[in-house]
């Protein structure tokens, strides 16, 4: 006789009743505390092994915040370019990883409306920012995004899928341009600018200590104070996308009801916002123009 056993793959549950909060943590690298140059943001680069350590001790403070503030599950998703830097060993073993790039959602990948609590961790400003280290948006090919009219990088498009699940995003951290464009999108927002953008490669930094001490605490402020609000669900999202060439509007228009509304525009209309999101996503990311 053959016998076969299970092993089942079991993720942490809160207990009815408990008073412990999940969270989810996105972590992008251009922000990250120490990152300075082109040479540490890409697997080639000569100090990109040094940037990833950089960036597991962001997330870190930010992990250690969290669970001070009261959360007893802790997710976090790797949300920059190949989604595979943070090594596990590297990272908090408190908290799990969510990696590689190949994802429906990229940077808000696993978020749902179980979650209490959302912070980034090192994101940059949008496209043509006039100042932001490494500004752009999505994969470098994008010139502008709008989402019902507003103009948003990366902080303002994944705060949009924040608001459709009913969770809040308490906390994030990036240089000071970066900061300032996610507390627009989401006023009272904790905001830790651990570096001051001079343009859009120059930079003043701040001591690692003070910027992952910031870090921590407030991560930890806003998971302590977090209060879900009901979910923003609007009736349709409308986008607009400008690229920086028109190979990918000729491509997009393959797919149903993609408007091209000039060489380089695109526009189209979605019943929700995780819809929105997938196919922004896929025109960003997943189109070869080369």
């Amino acid at each position: 006789m053959l016998f076969v056993s299970f092993v089942s793959f079991a993720f942490p549950v809160t207990p009815a009743g408990a008073q412990g909060k999940k969270v989810y943590i996105s972590v992008d690298m251009e922000g990250i505390s120490g990152v300075n140059g082109d040479d540490q943001t890409s697997a080639g680069g000569a100090e990109y092994g040094r940037a990833r350590r950089l960036m597991a001790e962001d997330a870190n403070a930010a992990i250690r915040g969290a669970f001070e503030g009261g959360a007893t599950d802790v997710v976090v998703n790797d949300s920059h370019g190949s989604q595979r830097n943070l090594l596990p060993e590297d990272l908090d073993p408190r908290a799990r990883l969510i990696s590689h790039s190949f994802k429906r959602y990229g940077m808000m990948e696993g978020l749902d409306e179980t979650f209490d609590a959302i912070i980034f961790v090192g994101y940059h400003a949008k496209a043509d920012a006039a100042r932001g280290l490494f500004a752009h948006t999505g994969s470098g090919v994008v010139r502008d995004l709008q989402v019902n009219g507003a103009s948003v990088g990366e902080g303002g498009m994944n705060a949009a899928l924040a608001r459709w699940y009913g969770v809040p995003v308490v906390a994030v951290s990036g240089d000071d341009a970066a900061v300032e464009e996610v507390a627009r999108a989401v006023p009272g927002v904790r905001g830790v600018a651990v570096k001051r953008a001079i343009n859009t490669r120059a930079v003043e930094l701040k001591p690692l200590a003070e910027a992952r001490k910031d870090i921590q605490a407030a991560s930890r402020e806003g998971v302590q104070s977090a209060r879900k609000p009901a979910p923003e669900r609007l009736a349709s999202y409308q986008v607009r996308m400008q690229f920086r060439n028109v190979i990918i509007p000729e491509v997009a228009a393959a797919f149903s009801d993609i408007t091209v509304v000039a060489p380089d525009v695109v526009q189209f209309s979605r019943a929700s916002m995780p819809e929105a999101y997938r196919l922004i996503r896929v025109l960003y990311r997943f189109i070869n123009t080369d």
